[in-house]
């Protein structure tokens, strides 16, 4: 069975390199890659199984300018909530392809560790759990995948820890110590799970791989670019400054802005989301952290 990975990005090019230990695998993406087994759009399009890593905040327009459904079966490697619309990624692709064809990947999980082949462990969600097992066999023996039916936990899982890695970036930045972040951490957990109870999502998601393993690995690593963001906001530095330094997309700077968006539209409280999206938006740091971890 032939799996295209689409997008050539580092996270791209890392489960390129991971899946094709296991099956025949190839990778495309707009612009021409030096990558073995790299082929254009339209042949990659046509294999049954598909990988996509699509920035999150591109992904409604990228279908619609390129993707014809025949029947491909997608796993897609993205996290965040679209900005513009409040849509989970599940939504915008339900648009264009059945949910009974699509699969979601969650988990800690770093590029540049996968491209070592050092071992992780990770989750392939889906409503077809049959697809779900087919895509988590893809995966080589350093990859331990699991299956889940709840496609809004894993989702909300993967879309809210960038945000609190923000605030873990901020709080390492500023030399508070390992007592306040890993309070911040704890404290972002029960945050993401209480708005994830509200569209539905199950508590375990929360606790396991998806939720508590993907949080504190992102939320306490230089690896991860939210951090980094984190870091560089607790510099003073503006943040076209970080994202251009970066050079790679922080998904956590707009969900955060669409999470405030959403829980304001429900009721839900998150307070250290509506903090990362004032200092996101050029608001005191300091004043943040220590509304954030003061007493009340």
């Amino acid at each position: 069975m032939k799996l295209a990975v689409i997008g050539a990005g580092k996270w791209g090019s890392a489960l390129f390199h991971a899946f094709k230990q296991n099956c025949e695998c190839v990778i495309s993406s707009r612009t021409k890659r030096d990558l073995p087994n790299f082929v254009d759009l339209k042949t990659a399009l046509n294999c049954e199984y598909l990988v996509f890593t699509i920035p999150t905040q591109s992904v409604s327009e990228w279908l619609s300018e390129n993707f014809i459904f025949k029947n491909q079966k997608i796993l897609v490697a993205s996290k965040g909530i679209e900005t513009k619309s409040g849509k989970f990624l599940n939504e915008i692709y339900e648009r264009f392809v059945p949910s009974e064809n699509l699969c979601f990947l969650s988990g800690p999980t770093f590029a540049k560790e996968v491209e070592k082949k050092l071992p992780c462990a990770l989750v392939v969600s889906s409503t077809n759990l049959e697809l779900a097992k087919i895509y988590a066999d893809f995966f080589p023996d350093y990859m331990k995948a699991y299956v889940s039916d709840d496609v809004v936990g894993a989702e909300i899982c993967g879309a809210y820890k960038n945000v609190i890695a923000i605030a873990g970036g901020v709080c390492d930045g500023l030399g508070l110590g390992n007592n306040a972040r890993a309070s911040l951490i704890s404290r972002g957990l029960v945050e993401m799970a209480r708005f994830g109870k509200f569209f539905g999502a199950k508590d375990d998601t929360f606790m396991g791989l998806s939720g508590a393993g993907d949080l504190f690995l992102t939320a306490s690593s230089v690896l991860s670019r939210n951090y980094r963001v984190g870091n560089g906001l607790a510099r003073n530095e503006s943040l076209d400054k970080i994202l251009n330094e970066l050079g790679e997309v922080a998904e956590g700077v707009a969900t955060a802005f669409a999470i405030c968006e959403i829980s304001k539209q429900n009721g839900i409280y998150t307070p250290i989301a509506n903090e990362v999206a004032k200092m996101l938006s050029g608001g005191d740091v300091y004043l943040s952290v220590k509304a954030l971890l003061g007493r009340r």
